[in-house]
């Protein structure tokens, strides 16, 4: 996403950023995703002016039976999340908006999508198509393989260029990815199937490689000379609601580390890109997923510490355990919680530890990377116990925002030193009103820039990594630790770092 694009996704500009009649279908337009991600994304773009005056959105579904119905719900959900509903902007997008009832088992149901495109295009040139998967995914290949059938990725649209959005997660395994992979392949080309990681369009993420190139006292530090410890984190306060068939087969490890945590992580270590190309930037990020992969894991019960949350009274709130959630076998050996320690071996990286940890029903919902530099203090101040460490902190949600502790002398005092913290509070800060990441994300898709999507070979070496990974926990039969829900978590977590001599900065 480039500069221009990002100020008009900040500001409200009066010009428009995408041109050409373009078709968005959104198969699960009925679903979760589309009523508190999609559509008030799209509302933003509208509102902001990017979008062109006429397009298609097209939600597909089966619990409304009209068009005044399912407009009827989605300016409940929008009214839900905002102050106030501007009319102008929901009448502009509201005409844009149509309604198909589709059933994904009904071959007929296609037969009538095919004409309403071929009718469509009679009236209006179609300069791009996007189907967006916001289904489960056990119908991703399956409604791909009906979109070839049915010759609904050409019909009416001359450039043969649609495109496809895959939301996670892509397959439950390596082998499943695999397969997945081949069926789209054997459909759409590589280039256009975008596969979502929606924390790669939090504001933050997209800061990550602007903080490391952009600022020579970080570039130059960015290497295992410099750097004591680095430390990503994602805790969630929430449960598992009603995902407890779906979370209780993946567990943590598939549900955040898979995804969200090995691409913070890969922006954060990889070597720098030879442009801000998504082709230079995936190349990058590639190479530590490949290398992650590559990992002996073998005294990897040294390194982990897995948890799951019971019951806890909070205040006057009873919250219940994960064992008792619905959906959950009351003898489920499921991780709610994992912290790791691991190391990449590379001459950047060597030696440097990387601290991950997330869970479920954590005392703050909060995430963001913590690194910590290197005690390198002149021999006057090295026995110093006032001196303290540098610490660069991204904080990725609730607040964005980045800030850097170093140390100064306290006014007044006689040389007494004192750590001290620059903060910028990006979320506060007046000249920005941060977009959501899906409003991002999708101008992405629709522009063809594919810089925050990942790539078949990212989603491969992840897969790889995690199975490795979920195969000796398996086997080792690791001790699964219980922590008290709206807790900070397992206290062998806290030791997994007191014995490195360090703590967490979250």
């Amino acid at each position: 996403m480039n500069t221009k694009t990002l100020e008009r996704l900040y500001n409200n500009p009066h010009e428009k950023n995408i041109d050409g009649n373009f078709q968005f279908i959104l198969f699960g337009g009925t679903g979760d995703l589309a009523h508190n991600k999609i559509m008030p994304a799209f509302y933003n773009l509208v509102e902001k002016d990017i979008l062109p005056q006429h397009f298609t959105l097209l939600a597909t579904g089966r619990r409304y039976s009209s068009k005044k119905e399912y407009l009827d719900a989605i300016y409940d959900s929008l009214n839900s999340k905002k102050k106030e509903v501007d009319n102008r902007v929901w009448q502009v997008l509201s005409d844009n908006i149509e309604y198909f009832e589709l059933n994904f088992k009904d071959d007929n149901d296609f037969m009538k999508l095919k004409k309403y495109f071929a009718d469509q295009s009679k009236n209006n040139k179609i300069y791009n198509r996007i189907f967006y998967m916001a289904t489960a995914p056990e119908f991703f290949g399956e409604i791909a393989e009906k979109l070839k059938k049915f010759d609904l990725l050409n019909v009416g649209f001359e450039d043969n260029d649609s495109k496809l959005v895959i939301e996670k997660p892509f397959g439950h395994d390596l082998k499943s990815a695999e397969k997945l992979n081949n069926t789209l392949t054997n459909i759409f080309q590589e280039k256009n199937i975008y596969r979502i990681d929606h924390y790669l369009g939090k504001e933050m993420i997209q800061n990550i490689m602007v903080i490391r190139l952009s600022n020579p006292i970080f570039r130059s530090l960015w290497n295992t000379g410099e750097i004591d410890n680095i430390q990503i984190y994602i805790n969630e306060s929430e449960g598992v609601k009603d995902r407890g068939k779906y979370y209780d087969d993946a567990g943590v490890i598939k549900d955040m580390f898979q995804n969200h945590m090995l691409q913070i992580l890969s922006l954060i270590t990889m070597e720098e890109p030879d442009d801000l190309s998504s082709k230079s930037i995936s190349t990058r990020k590639v190479e530590v997923l490949k290398e992650l992969s590559k990992i002996d894991i073998e005294s990897i019960d040294e390194h982990i510490v897995r948890g799951q949350y019971i019951f806890n009274k909070y205040g006057d709130d009873e919250i219940k355990a994960y064992q008792d959630e619905k959906n959950i076998p009351d003898d489920s050996e499921t991780a709610t919680f994992i912290a790791l320690k691991l190391f990449l071996d590379n001459e950047r990286w060597n030696d440097v530890p990387i601290y991950l940890k997330s869970g479920k029903r954590l005392k703050k919902k909060e995430a963001g990377i913590a690194v910590e530099f290197n005690h390198d203090f002149h021999n006057s101040y090295s026995e110093n116990s006032e001196v303290q460490s540098n610490l660069l902190k991204i904080m990725i949600q609730p607040d964005e925002g980045v800030s850097l502790r170093f140390n100064t002398r306290k006014p007044g005092s006689n040389n007494k030193i004192v750590p001290v913290e620059m903060e910028f509070c990006h979320s506060a800060h007046q000249l920005f009103n941060s977009p959501e990441n899906y409003e991002g994300l999708i101008h992405d898709m629709i522009e063809g820039d594919k810089t925050l999507f990942t790539s078949w070979e990212e989603v491969y070496y992840s897969w790889k990594f995690i199975d490795k990974f979920q195969t000796k926990c398996n086997n080792e039969d690791l001790k699964l630790y219980k922590y008290p829900a709206l807790s900070k978590g397992p206290e062998a977590a806290d030791e997994l770092l007191k014995n490195d001599d360090r703590i967490w900065w979250d």
